[in-house]
């Protein structure tokens, strides 16, 4: 929020909320509201990034620090198999490589493949199936090898 001047953010998506204010020498206070739990305070919510859930995802822990993210190159519609039937592309433990599909994002009715484009096994898989992502949020995490 500094590095870009922002001192104020707020997201509303169905029954989520979140508001980020940052104040001059002081840290980022977070509030967050759902139909579950109404309001956090602030001394109820993790840290940032962590334990609140993305839009329709598992909620977000900070990567290892050796592990590598593979994120949406765009926004669209997240699918774990080429179709309804199929097994995902990857699980947790998955060995991949670069050239390795993990998954598919669904953009104006046009299914793009999703690469790995390291080497590494699956440590976490960070989205449900066929739920929306936005553009740089995070996937799954590789412990490279």
């Amino acid at each position: 929020m500094k590095k870009n001047s922002v001192s104020e953010f707020e997201l509303e998506k169905q029954d989520f909320k979140i508001k980020l204010k940052r104040s001059q020498g002081e840290g980022i206070v977070y509030q967050a509201t759902t139909n579950a739990d109404p309001m956090m305070t602030p001394h109820q919510l993790p840290p940032p990034g962590v334990g609140i859930p993305a839009a329709g995802g598992a909620p977000l822990a900070p990567p290892v620090s050796d592990e590598t993210e593979i994120k949406s190159p765009m926004i669209g519609t997240f699918y774990r198999a080429p179709s309804p039937e199929a097994e995902p592309y990857v699980e947790l433990g998955s060995e991949v490589n670069p050239e390795t599909v993990v998954c598919i994002i669904e953009a104006m009715k046009v299914m793009n493949e999703i690469k790995a484009e390291c080497n590494g096994v699956v440590t976490q898989s960070l989205w449900e199936n066929s739920k929306p992502v936005e553009f740089g949020q995070p996937l799954f995490r590789i412990k490279p090898h």
